[in-house]
């Protein structure tokens, strides 16, 4: 569904990304993993075209990225939940999630969208009249992804999701995130909680300082010394 091919993304004189290639299977879930810094959020920015590659290709469903303006790249099907959540603080939740479906014109299909963000996210139905900003952190990322989910997304990218989460609330955004792949959604999951991102995907990527320096099966990639070491504290 994704390819990176030999991106190279820079911030004027600073290298973020350098060669980077990787491939997000249908269906999947896929996750970069990589201390803070290692360029991950960068990967994610220019996918979304919020950042442009100066070298390499991006490709979704077999069509170039790069140089399509990030409005055009949501529309096609992808959704960024990013870091920080970026939540708008001063709308109450359901204006926030109004917002996420603003290229659906049929007003039924929006209610029925909003109603299956209920389902994913109980806790939202609760709040839906409450302003965004005074939700806890944790309420804050239901509805990032909430918001997210109202586009329809056929890839979801998911920036930090367990940022500054309590453990229990951590364990109840995951579970959300394994709903939507079952029902359809593929995922590329950008996570400094290397263990958990392990467990929770199919193949992983590791980044250090711009560079993919280990790549293979989530399952294996946990069980390598290395990474073991540097990112599970084992």
């Amino acid at each position: 569904m994704l390819t990176l091919s030999h991106v190279s993304t820079r911030y004027g004189s600073i290298q973020a990304l350098t060669d980077v290639s990787l491939e997000v299977e249908k269906g999947s879930v896929a996750t970069l993993i990589g201390a803070n810094g290692a360029g991950k959020s960068t990967a994610l920015r220019s996918i979304m075209g919020l950042c442009q590659p100066h070298a390499g290709e991006i490709l979704f469903e077999g069509r170039k990225l790069n140089k399509i303006p990030t409005h055009r790249i949501a529309a096609m099907g992808i959704a960024l939940v990013p870091e920080g959540r970026a939540v708008f603080a001063n709308l109450t939740v359901l204006e926030n999630l109004e917002l996420g479906g603003y290229l659906q014109r049929d007003g039924k299909r929006l209610r029925l969208d909003i109603d299956h963000v209920y389902e994913v996210f109980p806790r939202l139905k609760e709040r839906m009249a409450q302003m965004a900003g005074t939700l806890s952190g944790g309420e804050q990322q239901m509805l990032a992804i909430g918001r997210a989910l109202m586009a329809h997304p056929r890839l979801l990218l998911l920036d930090e999701p367990s940022l500054g989460l309590a453990p229990l609330m951590v364990h109840a955004i995951f579970d959300a995130v394994d709903r939507i792949n079952r029902e359809g959604a593929t995922v590329l999951l950008v996570e400094q909680n290397a263990n958990l991102a392990l467990k929770r995907s199919r193949k992983a990527y590791v980044l250090e300082t711009g560079r993919i320096i280990m790549q293979g099966d989530s399952a294996d990639l946990a069980k390598d010394p290395r990474v073991q070491e540097a990112y599970l504290g084992e």
